[in-house]
Protein backbone atom coordinates (compact mmCIF):
# COMPACT_ATOMS: atom_id res chain seq x y z
CA UNK A 1 0.00 0.00 0.00
CA UNK A 2 1.25 3.50 -0.87
CA UNK A 3 1.62 6.15 1.79
CA UNK A 4 0.07 9.50 0.97
CA UNK A 5 1.94 12.63 2.02
CA UNK A 6 -0.04 15.74 1.24
CA UNK A 7 1.84 18.77 -0.07
CA UNK A 8 4.31 16.74 -2.12
CA UNK A 9 3.56 16.18 -5.77
CA UNK A 10 5.65 14.60 -8.50
CA UNK A 11 7.14 16.70 -11.30
CA UNK A 12 6.03 14.18 -13.89
CA UNK A 13 4.53 10.75 -14.49
CA UNK A 14 4.91 8.19 -17.27
CA UNK A 15 2.24 6.22 -19.07
CA UNK A 16 2.10 4.01 -22.14
CA UNK A 17 -0.83 5.35 -24.17
CA UNK A 18 -2.49 3.14 -26.77
CA UNK A 19 -4.74 4.21 -29.64
CA UNK A 20 -6.27 2.72 -32.79
CA UNK A 21 -4.27 3.05 -36.00
CA UNK A 22 -5.87 3.43 -39.42
CA UNK A 23 -4.81 -0.08 -40.41
CA UNK A 24 -6.67 -1.60 -37.45
CA UNK A 25 -3.58 -2.22 -35.36
CA UNK A 26 -2.90 -0.59 -32.00
CA UNK A 27 -0.31 2.15 -31.77
CA UNK A 28 1.50 2.92 -28.53
CA UNK A 29 3.48 5.88 -27.26
CA UNK A 30 5.31 5.92 -23.95
CA UNK A 31 4.86 9.47 -22.72
CA UNK A 32 6.24 11.41 -19.81
CA UNK A 33 3.61 13.90 -18.73
CA UNK A 34 4.04 17.11 -16.79
CA UNK A 35 2.21 16.77 -13.47
CA UNK A 36 -0.46 19.33 -12.54
CA UNK A 37 -2.86 19.35 -9.63
CA UNK A 38 -6.58 19.66 -10.44
CA UNK A 39 -6.42 23.38 -9.62
CA UNK A 40 -3.38 23.85 -11.85
CA UNK A 41 -5.10 21.93 -14.65
CA UNK A 42 -8.12 24.23 -14.38
CA UNK A 43 -5.85 27.27 -14.71
CA UNK A 44 -4.06 25.61 -17.62
CA UNK A 45 -7.35 25.06 -19.49
CA UNK A 46 -8.51 28.61 -18.70
CA UNK A 47 -5.30 29.89 -20.27
CA UNK A 48 -5.79 27.79 -23.38
CA UNK A 49 -9.34 29.05 -23.82
CA UNK A 50 -8.22 32.64 -23.36
CA UNK A 51 -5.32 32.20 -25.81
CA UNK A 52 -7.59 30.61 -28.43
CA UNK A 53 -9.95 33.60 -28.31
CA UNK A 54 -12.00 32.34 -31.25
CA UNK A 55 -15.34 34.00 -31.84
CA UNK A 56 -18.13 32.23 -33.73
CA UNK A 57 -17.84 34.62 -36.68
CA UNK A 58 -14.10 33.88 -36.96
CA UNK A 59 -14.76 30.14 -37.23
CA UNK A 60 -17.36 30.63 -39.98
CA UNK A 61 -14.81 32.27 -42.28
CA UNK A 62 -12.17 29.58 -41.83
CA UNK A 63 -13.70 26.83 -43.94
CA UNK A 64 -13.02 23.18 -43.16
CA UNK A 65 -9.33 23.31 -44.15
CA UNK A 66 -8.73 26.35 -41.95
CA UNK A 67 -10.60 24.80 -39.05
CA UNK A 68 -8.57 21.56 -39.30
CA UNK A 69 -5.30 23.56 -39.48
CA UNK A 70 -6.30 25.60 -36.45
CA UNK A 71 -7.19 22.42 -34.52
CA UNK A 72 -3.89 20.79 -35.49
CA UNK A 73 -1.96 23.85 -34.32
CA UNK A 74 -3.85 24.04 -31.02
CA UNK A 75 -3.42 20.31 -30.37
CA UNK A 76 0.30 20.62 -31.07
CA UNK A 77 0.63 23.43 -28.53
CA UNK A 78 -1.47 21.47 -26.02
CA UNK A 79 0.80 18.42 -26.39
CA UNK A 80 3.87 20.58 -25.83
CA UNK A 81 2.32 21.94 -22.62
CA UNK A 82 1.50 18.51 -21.18
CA UNK A 83 4.44 16.38 -22.37
CA UNK A 84 8.01 16.32 -21.17
CA UNK A 85 9.01 13.54 -23.54
CA UNK A 86 7.90 10.59 -25.65
CA UNK A 87 9.53 7.47 -27.06
CA UNK A 88 8.97 8.31 -30.73
CA UNK A 89 12.05 8.38 -32.97
CA UNK A 90 11.26 12.04 -33.71
CA UNK A 91 12.19 14.51 -30.98
CA UNK A 92 9.38 16.17 -29.05
CA UNK A 93 9.14 19.58 -30.72
CA UNK A 94 6.21 21.81 -31.58
CA UNK A 95 6.51 20.89 -35.27
CA UNK A 96 6.52 17.17 -34.46
CA UNK A 97 3.61 17.53 -32.02
CA UNK A 98 1.66 19.28 -34.78
CA UNK A 99 2.66 16.55 -37.24
CA UNK A 100 1.43 13.86 -34.84
CA UNK A 101 -1.88 15.69 -34.43
CA UNK A 102 -2.21 16.01 -38.20
CA UNK A 103 -1.01 12.57 -39.29
CA UNK A 104 -2.19 10.39 -36.37
CA UNK A 105 -5.02 12.35 -34.74
CA UNK A 106 -6.08 9.33 -32.64
CA UNK A 107 -2.65 9.40 -30.95
CA UNK A 108 -2.93 13.08 -30.08
CA UNK A 109 -6.48 12.61 -28.78
CA UNK A 110 -5.43 9.61 -26.66
CA UNK A 111 -2.49 11.52 -25.15
CA UNK A 112 -4.71 14.50 -24.31
CA UNK A 113 -7.47 12.34 -22.79
CA UNK A 114 -5.01 10.24 -20.78
CA UNK A 115 -3.54 13.42 -19.35
CA UNK A 116 -6.92 14.96 -18.52
CA UNK A 117 -8.09 11.79 -16.78
CA UNK A 118 -4.86 11.43 -14.81
CA UNK A 119 -4.79 14.96 -13.41
CA UNK A 120 -8.53 15.47 -12.86
CA UNK A 121 -9.55 12.02 -11.68
CA UNK A 122 -6.23 10.67 -10.47
CA UNK A 123 -6.46 7.55 -12.59
CA UNK A 124 -3.83 6.09 -14.88
CA UNK A 125 -5.50 2.75 -15.58
CA UNK A 126 -6.75 1.66 -19.01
Amino acid sequence: MSTIKLGTVPKSFKKVVSFPMLDGSTGMIEAEFRYRTRDQFGSFIDGLVKDAGVQADQVEGLGMAGLMKRTTDQNGRYLMDILIGWNLPDELTLDNARALSNEVPAAAAALMETYRTAVTEGRLGN
